[in-house]
Order: C-alpha cells, then sequence, then structure tokens
C-alpha cells in the first residue's frame, strides 16, 4: 500500500471562481491533477487530501466536486480547509459520501492494514505574520482539538501501525519553531505530517522537511506542478 497527498485543489463548487486568475499553470488543473493521479495510485493505495477541497458554500454545492473524484483509484482521506465552508455536520457528510472509497476526518482517525491517519484542521501559529489575539484562541483551541485527534489514534493503533498527521495549515511558522501541533505530533509517535495551505511561492516552508524525526511535506497543488506527491 503506497500514500501519496494533495491539497489545496480549491474545485468550483459552483461558484464563479476561476482559478487562472491565481495564474495560467492553474489552468485546467483538475484535469492535470486527475492524469497524475491514475498514472500513480493504485485501487489499495491511499490519498490524503490535506484541505481547501472545494469553493462550495452547502455541502450541496460540494457533492458535484467529490463526486468528480469517485471515479480515481485508492481510498480517499479528507479533513477540512479553511475555505471549505460547506463542510458542516461530520455525520451528515460522512452519509454523503460519494461511495466507501471517501473517508472524512474531523479530529479523529482512520486505520488501514499498518497505518493510522489522523488530522484536523489546525490554524496559524504564533510568530506567523500578523498573529493576533483572537488568533491566539483558535490556536489553543486547535491545539485542543489534536489531542482528541490522538486520543482516538491510541483507541486503534497497533503495533508497527505507522502514523501519519494531516493539518491544514502548516504546524508551525516560517522559523520552523516548536507549537502545540508539533510537541502532539512528536508526544504521540507520528512519523510524517502532510499540510497545505501555502501558494505561489512557498517561501520559507520548504517541500519535505524534517523536525525533531518527523518528516513534514507540503502539498498544495499548485506547488507540486498539480501531481500527487508520495508520502510512504
Amino acid at each position: 500500500m503506497k500514500v501519496f497527498a494533495v491539497s489545496d485543489l480549491h474545485l468550483p463548487g459552483n461558484q464563479d471562481k476561476p482559478m487562472e486568475i491565481f495564474g495560467g499553470n492553474w489552468s485546467g488543473h483538475l484535469q492535470k491533477i486527475k492524469a497524475d493521479w491514475v498514472e500513480q495510485v493504485g485501487e489499495e493505495d491511499v490519498v490524503l487530501i490535506a484541505g481547501d477541497i472545494s469553493w462550495a458554500m452547502t455541502l450541496g454545492d460540494a457533492l458535484g466536486d467529490l463526486h468528480s473524484l469517485a471515479d480515481l483509484p485508492g481510498k480517499k482521506v479528507f479533513i477540512r480547509g479553511n475555505h471549505d465552508y460547506w463542510w458542516s455536520g461530520i455525520t451528515t457528510l460522512r452519509k454523503s459520501a460519494p461511495d466507501d472509497s471517501f473517508y472524512f476526518l474531523q479530529n479523529d482517525c482512520v486505520r488501514f492494514d499498518g497505518l493510522v491517519v489522523c488530522g484536523s484542521r489546525g490554524w496559524v501559529c504564533p510568530g506567523c505574520a500578523d498573529f493576533t489575539e483572537a488568533d491566539k484562541k483558535i490556536y489553543e483551541r486547535e491545539g485542543e482539538r489534536f489531542r482528541l485527534v490522538f486520543q482516538s489514534v491510541q483507541k486503534v493503533r497497533q503495533e508497527g501501525d505507522r502514523v501519519i498527521c494531516m493539518i491544514h495549515y502548516p504546524p508551525f511558522n516560517p522559523k520552523k519553531e516548536d507549537t502545540l501541533f508539533t510537541r502532539q505530533f512528536e508526544g504521540n509517535g507520528a512519523d510524517k505530517v502532510v499540510y497545505g495551505h501555502i501558494h505561489a511561492n512557498a517561501g520559507a516552508y520548504p517541500m519535505r522537511m524534517e523536525k525533531n524525526g518527523i518528516e513534514y511535506v507540503l502539498t498544495s497543488c499548485d506547488l507540486l506542478g498539480f501531481r500527487l506527491v508520495r508520502v510512504c
């Protein structure tokens, strides 16, 4: 079983938001992603989608985007991004999944053979530009949600399992300083972390890096050239 990742698909969701306004490279971006997906991914593989899936404002509008991914191979695991306003009511969302290859995580996890995937949205971290007192409250709340994430991991994790965490926002600031998120990852034995949110020029955020024994992989689709990245 191989594990791939991609994020920030920004599918239309019945909204008039042509992605070409962010650069000509976005033209036909879903077709590019799907072509690479079909080439790389097998039915028993796992694809992690780390948020900002659709511009839709309601679940009904987002379902068209989700169904556009249904014919792609592999198990598809999603977390919410900051633009996924349509994502509300996890029970309803899971019941609305196009088929049983779709998994939606919200402060919890899913286990496959020898692999546990867990995740939550996260938030901007202290030390980032324009971090405010309001951000601090949300950051602390999201840190608490990762405590719930790892409680769910402890319930299903078996000896020898790999643990991959998904978070939409970068889990550290540009200086790579420790955060509530990185401490949770380290204290709970995570192996890898995938994240997105960063576009165009990644700047201080490398595509792959190691911090205290954990590999961090940036998966925003435009930074990947609209291809999937192999995580493990």
